[in-house]
């Protein structure tokens, strides 16, 4: 049982993870942010980041896994966002 758990836990990791890769990528190849939500973005990876913490406390590889991986995309796409609003205006 514990087997199945596991392998559910990596399925969903992967899928929520991998869901964040095509943004990242158009958004690190253009650098167009102008439609993307500032907040949302802090308030998200900031969550991400929490996840992350939690998965280390409770030694969750698949949880330390997905959120390390998104936690990367979604920093580089508030990265990108933060230098558009300080460098154009957008």
């Amino acid at each position: 049982m514990q087997i199945t758990s596991e392998i559910i836990g990596y399925v969903a990791a992967t899928l929520t993870t991998s869901s964040f890769l095509p943004q990242a990528i158009l958004t690190i190849k253009t650098r167009d942010t102008e439609g993307l939500s500032l907040s949302m973005y802090s308030i998200f990876t900031a969550g991400v980041l929490c996840w992350l913490i939690y998965g280390i406390f409770i030694s969750d590889k698949a949880i330390i896994f997905a959120n390390s991986i998104t936690f990367l995309l979604a920093a580089s796409i508030l990265f990108v966002k933060i230098y558009n609003i300080l460098t154009k205006g957008n």
